[in-house]
């Protein structure tokens, strides 16, 4: 051949071209289907079904680890009627069927609501298919697209930008046929379960393993159930499904904000709606978290021939724990930290402290009572809740440490005088001191007067952690302030050797004993809770070390049996001890422990569980500004959010599911606290979120706040006590951002956490640390008067009555420009005392500037700061 030819040297520069011109398109259609960033890639093959999920790749650092059990394959649900209500119980054992007993009239209706077929997932019919077309949208999205015999889908998956390990998804669904339909995220992924680590749904749901029996599982939260179950948005705390296996591995499907339900949507409670259904499996029973858009035969879900509906969402895959992902779809996703910036308030927390101690002044109003019983007054609040034998007549105390702090820093004769000897009475006659199996123990919570009783709250038992609380916990507040009182020294020694005498050499306790036949009831469940933290009271009160060595014992049962599962148990009787705000006591009883032995395992534990309670805080949805009528009267949606509030009990029959969460916020102190130790900002995010900004849940006129979201700002209503409790937290919490605001150059000694609500401590019964001086708290009316209602305070008295300190805190995201007066003859008797120097102080301690102690002083207050104002005397 002529290679010198010109026509065929034409013909070969010709072939060449046309060659170089179709590489590319020959190169593109031999190169994987896939979507990559330094962090995940994500890689999809055809196959005889259709295009399947091929690779999934994370880099972790220089590592690159492969996810196995890959997937990708789609699934929606179709149902031509409305899907059919029968409850299912019969198909689940005699124990599902039978749960709970006729005695539990709160809980029966939800959980019968909980076994019918859409959320026991057995309604309608389920479409799964692999997609059959596929096609790159340059290299930043890929299209997939179906058609089935009800419906045609199309949907698109990117990468996001901003969190390279998030894969972003819509998928349209356009209905072939009339009727019902529901979307469920495709399955990425799924999980053995031999590889299952955790697994989650925020607020509902948790486990380390599958668990048959569905009563544990679905009503407790005790493992996984293994049943594909969908449960309700209205309880779960945080839209995201979440599963990590024994690889490391963790595998989120997170909601796009906005899918799921408004609980008070424009003029009405609509916390009840059903939009978006989470599910740690598919509707094939295989581990993999699912989410389903809308819920079958709710609304949104009826399609005409040819109508559509889209679904949003993300999958979220890193190497890192579930912890970490849940902090991702709260913080990132559904945008936590931003709703502080939205607060506004009208009344300092302060002015509410003040205020209630007025409500508790009035017998009226408070519902004080007192009763004649065995020779003796005693004194306590009306309680007009649910009590087995109570025909309206039933008596309670709440916060024994708050009552004793309140009337010491306050120096409130009401309190000190027509309080306090009746509620010391009342805690004498709580407590069997007759010879018997139940000496030392708790009577019941409550006094029925009609009857002249005690009682429990819900039946005839006796709980070994009511011990803890009402015995040990309640005396051992009183006499951190009464130390010379030897009747409550000899009561609290009956208590603590009752509950050594019923710990089994293991550690643990039982649940409860019957008090007619002494015998073990509850025997379906074990002591999840820290009944072991009542040893501790004794052991700091009594010196005994054999207390001590019990809540070890305890302490270790708990964390060998309890924590690492992920098992808790609450202590509201008459929702059947479904876990509730005990679980923060645990997260503070731990954390105490650690304080005694100084034994590190016990601060990991109190984290570790900490973390854990935090989804039992809402973090959706998104607060906005939007106007909304609330029993007549205009609200920003902010006002009345749930996101920052925390439920009495989750789950799928805890109070939450019909009344939203609670304003009773024990655990902010705490919170801040955990900020402290870890400076993970999602706690002191949650303890602010809790604690400001809530006046729409506030009675004006008592400034006590509701107890459920639901009733909004009806004040106390049947629970007039709980304003003890509001005293005990909002002073903790208040404390507890003063510590942290001046890395413990002021703190006082915490006392006992509170029975029952949650981990809230007492203070005022000893000297606390003011930059060295040592002080005692005050809180008198009139002692400072702020113009701004963003300014919380409090006082401190040096010891030596040689300096006052005003101690200011600005809980608003701005500096604060404020004018305050101060009265320091309200807090010293300025006969004997006079002042010589006033100045104001930072929170390290140094000075910033001379003050007129008798004029109005203008102070500048950093975003979430503190101010001191240190008055120095002489006599």
């Amino acid at each position: 051949m002529n290679l010198h030819n010109p026509i065929i040297t034409f013909v070969i520069k010709l072939s060449l071209r046309i060659f170089l011109l179709f590489t590319p398109l020959i190169s593109l259609a031999q190169q994987p289907l896939q979507l990559k960033n330094d962090d995940l890639t994500i890689a999809w093959k055809k196959t005889g079904k259709g295009y399947a999920v091929s690779q999934l790749l994370l880099t972790n650092g220089a590592k690159y680890i492969k996810a196995d059990q890959l997937s990708g394959e789609f699934s929606f649900i179709y149902s031509e009627k409305k899907p059919d209500t029968t409850v299912l119980a019969h198909l689940y054992g005699e124990r599902a069927k039978h749960f709970p007993e006729s005695s539990y009239k709160y809980i029966i209706d939800t959980w019968r609501d909980a076994l019918r077929p859409v959320p026991m997932n057995r309604a309608g019919d389920a479409f799964h298919f692999f997609p059959g077309k596929a096609e790159s949208s340059g290299d930043t999205a890929i299209i997939f697209t179906s058609t089935t015999a009800k419906a045609m889908l199309r949907s698109v998956w990117q990468l996001d930008k901003k969190y390279p390990g998030d894969i972003l998804v819509t998928i349209t669904l356009r209905s072939l046929a009339t009727g019902y339909f529901s979307i469920c995220s495709p399955a990425l992924r799924t999980i053995k379960e031999t590889d299952l680590k955790w697994g989650i749904i925020p607020g509902v749901l948790q486990g380390s393993h599958l668990e048959k029996d569905l009563v544990k599982s679905y009503a407790y939260g005790h493992g996984i159930p293994d049943q594909p179950v969908v449960v309700r948005e209205r309880t779960v705390s945080t839209l995201s499904p979440i599963l990590t296996d024994k690889k490391g591995i963790s595998l989120a499907v997170i909601s796009q904000p906005g899918t799921g339900r408004d609980p008070w949507q424009d003029s009405v409670n609509t916390h009840n709606q059903w939009k978006l259904g989470l599910s740690l499996m598919n509707r094939k029973a295989a581990l993999s978290p699912t989410l389903y858009y809308p819920v079958l035969g709710e609304r949104g879900s009826f399609l005409n021939a040819g109508d559509e509906i889209s679904f949003s969402f993300r999958y979220t895959v890193r190497t890192e724990d579930w912890y970490d992902l849940y902090q991702h779809a709260a913080n990132d996703i559904y945008r936590f930290p931003d709703f502080l910036k939205l607060k506004k308030t009208k009344r300092s927390l302060t002015d509410r402290l003040l205020t209630i101690q007025g409500y508790l002044h009035s017998d009226s109003t408070s519902l004080w009572r007192l009763e004649n019983y065995n020779g003796d007054t005693i004194g306590a609040q009306a309680y007009n809740g649910g009590v087995v034998g109570s025909q309206r007549d039933a008596m309670k105390n709440s916060d024994y440490g708050a009552m004793w702090m309140m009337a010491t820093v306050a120096d409130d004769s009401v309190l000190l005088h027509q309080r306090l000897p009746y509620a010391r009475n009342f805690k004498l006659m709580q407590q069997q001191i007759a010879q018997g199996f139940f000496q030392g123990a708790a009577v019941g919570q409550y006094y029925l007067s009609k009857s002249k009783r005690f009682t429990e709250e819900w039946g005839s038992y006796v709980e070994p952690i009511a011990i803890t609380y009402y015995t040990l916990i309640d005396i051992g507040n009183i006499l951190l302030f009464e130390k010379k009182d030897t009747a409550l020294f000899r009561r609290l020694r009956l208590g603590a050797d009752r509950l050594l005498q019923w710990q089994h050499p293991d550690g643990h306790w039982e649940v409860a004993y019957d008090r007619m036949t002494e015998q073990r009831t509850f025997t379906d469940l074990k002591d999840y809770r820290p009944t072991f933290y009542g040893l501790l009271v004794a052991y700091q009160l009594l010196g005994d070390k054999k207390y001590l060595d019990g809540a070890v014992r305890g302490a270790e049962w708990f964390i060998r049996e309890a924590v690492g599962q992920g098992l808790y148990l609450g202590v509201c009787g008459d929702l059947r001890f479904v876990p509730d705000f005990a679980t923060g006591q645990s997260s503070a009883a731990m954390l105490a422990l650690f304080e005694i032995t100084k034994d590190k395992k016990y601060l990991d534990v109190a984290i570790q569980i900490a973390r854990f309670y935090t989804t039992s805080v809402y973090t959706q949805p998104i607060p906005s500004t939007k106007i909304k009528l609330v029993n007549g009267r205009q609200r920003e949606d902010w006002e009345i959010a749930q996101a920052g509030l925390s439920f009495e009990h989750g789950g799928t029959i805890g109070s939450a599911t019909k009344q939203g969460p609670i304003l009773l916020a024990s655990h902010a102190g705490l919170f801040v606290r955990m900020f402290s130790l870890t400076k993970d900002s999602l706690f002191l995010n949650m303890a602010r979120a809790a604690a400001l900004g809530r006046e729409a849940f506030v009675d004006s006129a008592t400034s006590v706040a509701s107890y459920y979201w639901a009733a909004m700002n009806k004040g106390a209503g049947p629970f007039p006590h709980h304003a003890w409790w509001q005293i005990g937290w909002l002073t903790d919490y208040l404390l507890a951002e003063t510590s942290l605001r001046t890395n413990d150059r002021i703190s006082f000694p915490k006392g006992f956490i509170t029975p029952k609500v949650g981990p809230h401590q007492s203070y005022g019964f000893a000297p606390g640390n003011v930059f060295g001086a040592k002080a005692n708290l005050v809180l008198r009316k009139g002692m400072l008067q702020a113009d701004d209602p963003y300014i919380d305070y409090f006082g401190a008295v040096s010891t030596d009555k040689k300096e006052i300190f005003f101690v200011m805190l600005n809980n608003d995201d701005e500096e604060r420009e404020t004018s305050i007066r101060i009265d320091p003859a309200i807090v010293l008797d300025t006969n004997k005392y006079t002042v010589t120097a006033a100045d104001i102080l930072d929170g390290n301690g140094s000075r910033i500037s001379g003050a007129d102690p008798h004029g109005p002083l203008k102070i500048f207050i950093p975003a979430y700061g503190i101010r001191i104002i240190k008055i120095s005397c002489e006599n």
